[in-house]
C-alpha cells in the first residue's frame, strides 16, 4: 500500500509539470542553430526560416547552408513568377507601358539567373568547394541590382515597392546563407 502512495504521490507532482512543459518534437541540436545563425548577419531571418524546415534540426552546419540556399532558390522563383505575372498590359497600353514591360522581363530573367546561381552554388556545397559555393551566392544576390539598375535607367518609371521589399528578402536570405557558409571555416 505504500508503494501505491508513494506512486500515486509522484503521478501528481509529474502530471501537472508534463501539461506545462512545451513538447519538443525532434531531437535536433538546436544549439547547433542558434550558434550558425548568430555567425549571420540576419539572426532573426535565419532562425526563423531554419526552424520552418522540419529537417533543419537534424542537418550540420552545411545542411543548414542547403537548406537556406533552397529557401532563396524558392524566393527567386517566386519573384520570378510576381514579375511574369505583371507582364500583361493594360487596356490602354501606351510607350511608357512598354518600357515597363522591358524592364519586367529584364527582371524575371536576371532572378532566374538568381535561382541558377543558387542551384550552382547546392552543388558546391555538396563538393565541399565552399569559395565556389559563396561566390555563387555572391552572384545570386547581386542579380536584383541589374534589375533595380533597368528602373534607374528609365527614370519615368518608378521601382515597384513590393519587387523592392521582394530584393530586400532575397539580399537578406543570401547574407544568411553567406554567414553561414563563413562558419563552415572555408
Amino acid at each position: 500500500m505504500a508503494h501505491f502512495l508513494y506512486l500515486l504521490l509522484l503521478v501528481s507532482i509529474w502530471f501537472p509539470h508534463f501539461f506545462h512543459q512545451p513538447f519538443l518534437f525532434v531531437n535536433g541540436d538546436t544549439d547547433l542553430i542558434q550558434k550558425t545563425c548568430k555567425t549571420t548577419k540576419y539572426y532573426d531571418l535565419c532562425l526563423s526560416s531554419l526552424k520552418s524546415d522540419s529537417t533543419s534540426p537534424a542537418a550540420d552546419t552545411k545542411g543548414l547552408a542547403v537548406i537556406m540556399v533552397k529557401i532563396g532558390m524558392a524566393n527567386a522563383t517566386s519573384t520570378n513568377s510576381y514579375l511574369a505575372s505583371q507582364l500583361s498590359p493594360p487596356k490602354n497600353a501606351n510607350n511608357k507601358d512598354a518600357v515597363m514591360k522591358m524592364v519586367l522581363k529584364e527582371c524575371a530573367l536576371k532572378y532566374s539567373y538568381a535561382g541558377d546561381a543558387l542551384k550552382s552554388s547546392l552543388q558546391n556545397l555538396e563538393d565541399e568547394s565552399y569559395d565556389y559555393a559563396y561566390m555563387n551566392v555572391m552572384a545570386a544576390a547581386d542579380y536584383p541590382n541589374a534589375c533595380h539598375n533597368a528602373f534607374k535607367q528609365n527614370p519615368k518609371l518608378v521601382y515597384p515597392k513590393d519587387l523592392a521589399l521582394r530584393e530586400d528578402s532575397f539580399k537578406h536570405i543570401c547574407d544568411v546563407v553567406l554567414g553561414i557558409i563563413d562558419a563552415l571555416g572555408w
